[in-house]
């Protein structure tokens, strides 16, 4: 694998950590700066919304940028934002500069996506898509703890801080490891071609997929840390030892996924995603069982990375005319999904159906994933079907192999 890729791996790494940290630090922000708990909750808000919206508008602003000079400026940005927030003492700065790292790290992803995919010969991309998302499961295994621990020795400031520190030799690795862009004298990508391609229905199903499946896992993931303390009866403690073992399925997951992707994907797309069904209903069943349920996140977490990685992969497949907005858009579906899935098992609970009812709404979720994907394949939709040779063709055309052309 390129050495390139993983710069981007670990780019994704801070970009993660930065997402997910504030779950441990809101009550000391909110301390700090003198704003109520649901206040500083905004600030993970606005992130998640600035990813959904950042991602496909981004990859449009960006169109026309060499690989290089978008992820040099996303990344520079993201980096100034940390510090930035690391300085701020007014809840309203930091609130901006969350908004601003959201929209760069969406940035980042979208051409990320399009440049590790670029990086390698066609039957390594789905690999390829795997490092660079692995960063993301290393972020919630490592990241977020180390965020949280710093956190408590030097306040929170320190984890911004920490993150800004990482993002310096991912700069400079993206500045030296990914070339500068030779100019063609074919067409320029524009964002009304681009956009055309999304509007295939192989194209809005796996983005659909790619959504729900998201949906399905945060519905649960979210609710994790009741349900093991109330349902389980595992001590409070212990709760990030749990989120890290879902963690550690994740990253394995995203391995196992990048190994199947370019060979056997329609397999671990549509088994993972029935296995996906029945594992959230055995949690409904096992959220009593320590045992069962500690199995269980390990490997739904190994389930969910696989396939959701997997669909990512296809999504830049199907969508091959469109690679900037195919990684915005895929960006954009994953973190709907993450938006929507709270929504619907929080709904739950608040009915009084218990803490283990976002399980069955998650298996729920994915036979809702099924039923879609039987009603596109009526009408003729089989996006987990291998490229056509014609497709195949014109993607080379497209996106030349590194052999062909050094620059990205």
């Amino acid at each position: 694998m390129p050495f390139v890729v993983y710069v981007l791996g670990l780019a994704t790494f801070a970009q993660g950590t930065s997402e997910y940290m504030l779950s441990g630090l809101t009550p000391d922000i909110a301390r700090d700066i003198g704003v109520s708990i649901p206040m500083a909750g905004l600030l993970t808000s606005v992130f998640a919304v600035g990813m959904i919206v950042g991602a496909p508008f981004m990859a449009a602003v960006s169109i026309g940028w060499p690989r290089r000079r978008a992820l040099l400026t996303f990344l520079s940005v993201f980096l100034l934002s940390h510090v930035m927030s690391a300085l701020s003492e007014n809840f309203w700065l930091l609130l901006s500069m969350r908004a601003v790292a959201a929209v760069a790290n969406a940035g980042f992803l979208a051409v990320g996506l399009s440049a590790a995919a670029a990086t390698v010969e066609d039957r390594l991309r789905g690999r390829a898509t795997s490092v660079l998302l692995s960063g993301v499961t290393v972020a919630c295994v490592i990241g977020v703890p180390a965020g949280a621990v710093l956190g408590g020795i030097w306040g929170w400031r320190s984890a911004f801080w920490a993150v800004s520190i990482i993002s310096v030799p991912a700069l400079i690795a993206t500045l030296y490891s990914i070339p500068a862009e030779v100019k063609s004298a074919g067409q320029r990508p524009s964002v009304l071609g681009e956009a055309r391609a999304l509007k295939r229905p192989d194209v809005i199903l796996v983005l659909l997929l790619a959504a729900i499946i998201n949906a399905a896992t945060f519905c649960t993931f979210t609710y994790v840390s009741p349900l093991v303390v109330h349902v389980t009866q595992i001590p409070q403690d212990w709760v990030p030892a749990v989120l890290a073992l879902f963690g550690a399925g994740s990253f394995l997951g995203s391995n196992i996924g990048g190994r199947l992707a370019d060979a056997r994907h329609r397999r671990v797309i549509e088994y993972g995603g029935a296995a996906l069904f029945l594992g959230w209903g055995a949690l409904y069943f096992a959220a009593a069982d320590t045992a069962a349920v500690l199995v269980l996140l390990f490997v739904l977490g190994i389930l969910w990375f696989a396939v959701g990685s997997m669909l990512v992969a296809r999504a830049l497949e199907v969508a091959w005319e469109a690679p900037r907005l195919g990684g915005g858009f895929s960006t954009a579906a994953f973190n709907v999904g993450a938006a929507i899935g709270p929504l619907a098992g929080g709904l739950g609970i608040d009915r009084g159906l218990g803490y283990r009812s976002p399980a069955w709404e998650s298996s729920l979720l994915m036979a809702l994933a099924f039923v879609i994907m039987g009603l596109f394949r009526m009408r003729g939709v089989t996006p987990l079907g291998p490229p056509t040779a014609r497709s195949a063709e014109a993607r080379s055309a497209h996106c030349p192999h590194p052999s062909r052309n050094t620059s990205l």
